[in-house]
């Protein structure tokens, strides 16, 4: 039904910082047949991140660039219907995300984006989930640092273990970097949004069907010391052990009883202490009106560290997992996780879908639901380490 559009894959929001990565990643690593394209507001600012992209690839310079706008249901909806696949950086997504993903449900046009709000993914699922599986369009949300590292980790552990017993797995994260602006935006908008996002999470629990023969489970951990984690361990309250629920609900490897944790992995109690005390600080300021406009002005969309900080960064992500008797600890690591590694987890989903030989789903959908294995050895090729340590 898609292979007659124009485009295999547009990205929206190249004019953004992480979305400027993720345009130049693509500039390098797409094939030469790929049929892709920019989209943005703007087409003065897409013309110059064309430039940019021509440095990397001359051949380049005729690269399409399409105009359109979140606020504009018909300039989404002629980019929606001539691509088969589209990829977004343009974040808060609870407040820029939905008319795309509306575009996309309607249209049968595969979805992806590095959001790591749970409001969002829960509304969306509420919302254009049904459409979507009328239409083949998959809407796969968390394809950056949130969450494709802990989704596809916690896949390739379970694949160590057996598949027909009760099978637990704990991760523990690592990582050294800087926030992009839009992580930041989207985490402050998410710690002032938390009554309407526990109403829509519990909507969706009320609506969304549980496995009906097996039992799968994203539980919180303690704080507390971790000889697993050489260190001090602290639950993270992110969307990522929702994500790995939702592809342990899907998929019977994991099974028929399966149980995660996600955690921090810090060195130091004092560190622990301080983190508590300034996101608890965090949390409290943001939902007052004066100090949420002075802490969204903090950072300002596009920017970020440059090149040399960047190569500074990195992350690891140790899972500890159990089942039959068995025990195995495997490991995924990368390079900066909000900026370098985020956009080359998007370009690579995207390319996944757009090209690659994949299981027929439809809906909103997980990246290892969606893409597995496929995702995997791509960004193993790409330079993600995915390693068995014992």
């Amino acid at each position: 039904m898609r292979d007659d559009r124009p485009y295999d894959l547009v990205l929206f929001g190249a004019t953004g910082f992480t979305g400027g990565l993720t345009a130049e990643y693509l500039a390098r690593h797409a094939p030469a047949d790929l049929r892709w394209a920019l989209a943005g507001r703007n087409p003065e600012k897409l013309a110059r991140v064309r430039d940019r992209l021509t440095d990397v690839d001359p051949d380049l310079t005729g690269l399409p660039l399409l105009t359109a706008d979140v606020t504009d249901a018909d300039s989404l909806r002629t980019v929606a219907e001539g691509t088969r696949v589209l990829a977004t950086t343009v974040g808060p997504y609870v407040h820029h995300g939905e008319p795309l993903v509306a575009a996309c449900a309607r249209a049968g046009t595969d979805y992806l984006d590095i959001t790591g709000e749970p409001e969002f993914v829960d509304l969306m699922y509420l919302r254009h989930h049904a459409e979507a599986v009328r239409t083949g369009a998959r809407l796969v949300h968390a394809c950056g640092f949130d969450s494709v590292p802990h989704d596809l980790g916690v896949w390739f552990t379970v694949t160590h273990l057996p598949d027909d017993v009760p099978i637990t797995v704990d991760g523990y994260v690592r990582a050294g970097g800087r926030f992009s602006a839009g992580t930041y935006h989207s985490a402050l908008t998410a710690f002032s949004r938390t009554g309407p996002a526990a109403r829509v999470a519990r909507l969706r629990r009320e609506a969304e069907p549980p496995p009906t023969d097996r039992r799968v489970r994203a539980v919180p951990g303690k704080v507390g010391r971790s000889t697993e984690a050489d260190g001090w361990v602290v639950p993270m309250p992110t969307i990522d052990p929702q994500v790995v629920r939702r592809s342990a609900a899907a998929r019977p490897e994991y099974g028929p009883d399966f149980r995660y944790r996600h955690f921090a992995a810090v060195r130091r109690l004092p560190t622990v202490l301080a983190g508590a005390v300034g996101l608890g600080g965090l949390m409290a300021l943001v939902k007052l009106p004066p100090t949420r406009r002075w802490l969204f002005g903090r950072l300002t969309s596009g920017q970020g560290p440059t090149p040399q900080q960047r190569a500074k960064s990195w992350f690891t992500v140790r899972f500890v997992g159990a089942g039959g008797g068995r025990r195995v600890v495997t490991e995924v690591s990368g390079g900066d996780p909000g900026y370098d590694e985020t956009a080359k987890m998007l370009a690579e989903s995207a390319l996944c879908l757009a090209l690659d030989d994949l299981p027929s789903t439809a809906g909103q959908v997980t990246p290892v639901t969606a893409m597995g294995d496929a995702l995997l050895h791509r960004l193993t090729r790409a330079g993600l380490t995915f390693r068995l340590l014992t």
